[in-house]
């Protein structure tokens, strides 16, 4: 069960929740159900955008996975790929920029290659996740997107992804490597700095952060208001840091109570 200290979103003081300029969310199994988003949180980050609320998306997901949503939904930017991958822009033109330079991905991606090969080599069942073919600068392995791997394999594929130098991390659906010191964090400082000239640092009470998995709870230690949906709890005997509030409802439905709980806050100070 969480901790005492996690709250719910009623039991959050309204003018905390005024003071909030912008939404920091990841993607799957926060804004997506069964890999795709529901209505009501592409209609949440709709209401978000007209009320003048920052939301830019924090993902593992892959540059090339990424880029049709940084063009069709409401956000101001996508941070995909764990901090490396900033896509923004509008409909006619998503503009893509990277934190490693052409050489250093180019040599990155030599040494990606060898670890895959050797993830799938020497742990039995895995497989890369289906959208490999995007990715610029790290391998993802699936475990509950299409394929299942148990605890021991999921810790295994971390542990060989780390024996090679590489970070890794585990998501609701893959497990993810790479090479660098980029990470969620450093990601969402970079494009809040590089969109709005603002020190992302500075100002944590004033953005809230959504996740749901174990590897966001380096997001959830920062953030003050940090939010897991519903279904993080699927993740409680693994957790380590909580987030400061649980939402009610799972995936995009708890996202948009968070999207609702903003705006109602801002509606009452009218």
């Amino acid at each position: 069960m969480p901790p005492r200290t996690v709250l719910a979103l009623d039991d959050v003081d309204r003018a905390r929740l005024r003071a909030v300029c912008g939404v920091l969310t990841d993607i799957d199994d926060t804004l997506t159900t069964h890999g795709a988003i529901t209505p009501d949180a592409l209609d949440a980050l709709h209401a978000l955008a007209s009320a003048g609320v920052h939301v830019i998306a924090v993902t593992g997901r892959p540059m090339g996975w990424s880029q049709p949503f940084a063009r069709e939904w409401p956000v101001d930017a996508i941070v995909a790929e764990n901090g490396a991958v900033a896509l923004f822009g509008d409909r006619d033109q998503v503009r893509v920029e990277y934190v490693q330079d052409a050489a250093t991905r180019a040599a990155n991606a030599k040494q990606l290659r060898a670890v895959a090969e050797r993830v799938l080599r020497e742990v039995p069942g895995a497989t890369l996740a289906r959208d490999s073919g995007g990715r610029v600068t790290d391998i993802a392995v699936d475990h509950s997107e299409f394929e299942h791997l148990d605890a021991e394999a999921i810790d295994n594929v971390v542990a060989l992804m780390r024996s090679e130098g590489m970070n890794a991390s585990v998501s609701s659906i893959h497990i993810n490597g790479w090479y660098g010191d980029h990470d969620k964090w450093s990601g969402a400082r970079w494009i809040v700095q590089r969109l709005y000239a603002r020190d992302l640092e500075r100002e944590l009470d004033a953005w809230i952060y959504v996740g749901d998995s174990t590897n966001d709870q380096s997001m959830f230690a920062r953030f003050p208001l940090s939010v897991g949906v519903a279904n993080l709890l699927r993740f409680e005997r693994e957790l380590s840091v909580w987030p400061a509030i649980l939402t009610r409802g799972e995936r995009g439905e708890g996202f948009a109570e968070v999207a609702q709980a903003l705006l109602a806050a801002r509606q009452a100070a009218r």
